[in-house]
């Protein structure tokens, strides 16, 4: 078995853009080294953040390999079809999909719908008994994940019944024998943890996109043929057909009970389940109440690898199309089904007391309500999350949008102060953005004053204050690169450079006074490099025009100076 978690990070292609934190419905992602990696312990395996990755650095695990050793060790590998495959190869005839599958190298295949309808029957036998409860279903794995790991209150609402595709799995070991392999396709990739926790049940759970990358591998087609023969093993499923799309599994169990429209509720999405069942102990109840909750928004058909993860209801038309509801044969005789196994082990959920979530918020610059800007930029819902998660170590002091500005500010600030040039920067209407305190002094005491009352003089009009203001105009106009001068200002020479920082848009000009003892000394030294680099430049074009007569003169003259001045040393 591949112990590897099935979703994980490629660390070289996360960006840090934290994405996945901000769509983890329960922030199971740890931070570090400004990579984000799923933790397996936390992770309910919903396969979110697969999804919304920008940069495709979350990925599932490759079981393919797996599959292939099976078919390759076991004489008979039957495939189970998740229901979904009704909206997900909508065009394509499911005889072509059989015989696509059996080309693959499977025995046979068969609709997991099957499992579907024995797990349909088994809760109608649970409802029948008025006893007032909550039932909550364990069709989807990732609700399990989630009640067992975060609201471990609710675990003994679980229904005590197999998921469908492990009840398949009886199924088709009862009919076919117990040393069959199985493999299951499906859009879920929750289903790879269920095959890893369940190895003498399912052997392998692949995604509809590893079906199709095996066909490509193998240069297969999905064919048609109206004389065809291909059927589903044992036989076609039924009702259990609506279980992908929400309220579908509701439909097959009042159809086998009898039970009234309100004993059955229908959630999609972690987010809404989450509301859902908030406050599910408290409840009142008269007759028991049967919830059917599925991760994924619209159902099973709205999967993390769904080809396609919108047209819900377009899906849904498919799906009900295609399902068959034999009202004659319903109720169906029940039989006995095989107890769910243990659920995950519950989150434990840390308090840290005043002083440590103090010294966790100032670290970010958070010294006071006021500063929690609860912005979500970080990935958390508020500031005190993120608190928690740096005290955990899943998260970064980086990740803090706020603090990185304000960080950044205050080393331009101080940067600003501490260089001995002029520096302003200005917009294109020519309203400063910022300007350092040297700005303001080359300009004249007014100036100066009104620095020290509103430092930065953001907003201020160049024009108004400086009469150089048509230089900077010029470089926001004409996109020139740069401008380098030297300018009379008052009593000083000032050299100014002005350069674009976003083109039309922000320039930068920096001043320096040569006329004062230490430009003036830099600037002399600057001229003098100048000349000599003009120098160096007007000998090499010489050098050059002479040619080898010039290089070899240089080495006869070198060798009479070295003969010389031996000779006097003797």
């Amino acid at each position: 078995m591949n112990s590897q978690n099935p979703i994980y990070t490629e660390r070289t292609e996360c960006q840090d853009c934290f994405k996945c934190i901000r769509e983890c419905p329960i922030k199971a992602i740890k931070v570090e080294n400004a990579c984000a990696a799923v933790i397996p312990d936390l992770c309910i395996m919903c396969g979110h953040c697969v999804e919304i990755c920008p940069n495709g650095a979350k990925h599932v695990r490759d079981d393919l390999k797996r599959a292939r050793n099976l078919l390759a060790e076991k004489e008979e590998v039957y495939a189970s079809l998740a229901p979904s495959f009704v909206s997900e190869f909508p065009d394509i005839p499911p005889t072509a999909v059989i015989r696509a599958l059996k080309k693959l190298g499977f025995k046979g295949v068969s609709e997991t719908a099957l499992g579907a309808e024995r797990v349909s029957g088994s809760v109608a036998t649970l409802l029948e008994d008025r006893t007032p409860r909550v039932i909550i279903s364990t069709a989807c794995p990732v609700v399990v994940n989630y009640i067992g790991k975060y609201v471990p209150q609710y675990v003994n609402c679980l229904m005590p019944q197999v998921s469908p595709v492990l009840a398949h799995c009886k199924m088709l070991r009862e009919t076919f024998g117990p040393g069959i392999g199985i493999v299951f396709f499906s859009p879920c990739i929750g289903k790879k943890r269920e095959a890893d926790s369940n190895p003498a049940m399912l052997d392998v759970a692949l995604t509809f996109e590893d079906m199709r990358r095996w066909m490509v591998e193998e240069r297969l087609l999905f064919e048609t043929d109206s004389s065809d023969s291909e059927s589903f093993v044992p036989y076609s499923a039924r009702e259990g057909g609506l279980y992908p799309i929400d309220g579908g599994m509701m439909a097959g169990v009042k159809a086998n009970c009898s039970i009234m429209e309100a004993d059955c509720m229908a959630f999609s999405g972690i987010r809404n389940i989450k509301k859902a069942i908030s406050g599910l102990n408290e409840m009142r109840l008269s007759h028991p109440v049967f919830l059917e909750l599925l991760a994924c928004e619209g159902g099973c058909v709205n999967g993390p690898k769904a080809s396609q993860r919108q047209a819900t209801a377009w899906k849904r038309c498919q799906i009900m199309d295609y399902a068959k509801y034999p009202r004659n044969e319903i109720p169906r005789a029940l039989e006995a089904q095989q107890s769910a196994g243990p659920t995950p082990e519950p989150v434990l959920v840390k308090e840290y007391s005043d002083k440590i979530m103090k010294q966790a918020l100032q670290s970010v610059g958070k010294y006071g309500p006021e500063d929690e800007l609860n912005c979500g930029g970080c990935g958390y819902d508020n500031c005190r999350e993120f608190a928690k998660a740096l005290i955990d170590g899943k998260a970064e002091k980086v990740m803090c949008v706020s603090y990185m500005r304000k960080l950044a500010q205050k080393k331009a600030n101080a940067l600003m102060e501490k260089v001995p040039s002029a520096i302003v920067l200005v917009d294109e209407e020519l309203r400063l953005i910022e300007c350092n305190m040297n700005f303001a002094r080359i300009l004249g005491p007014d100036v100066e004053t009104a620095f020290r009352r509103k430092p930065g003089l953001e907003g201020v009009l160049l024009r108004e204050i400086a009469p150089f203001h048509s230089l900077f105009k010029t470089v926001l106009e004409k996109d020139e690169d740069m401008l380098s001068r030297d300018l009379r200002h008052k009593k000083s020479v000032l050299h100014v450079d002005i350069f674009a920082i976003e083109k039309n848009r922000v320039v930068c000009g920096i001043f320096q006074d040569i006329t004062k003892p230490t430009v003036h000394k830099e600037a002399m030294i600057q001229k003098a490099q100048e000349v000599i680099k003009k120098n160096l430049e007007t000998v090499q074009q010489i050098a050059y025009l002479l040619g080898e007569n010039a290089a070899e003169s240089e080495v006869i003259l070198n060798s009479i100076i070295q003969a010389v001045t031996t000779q006097e040393v003797e």
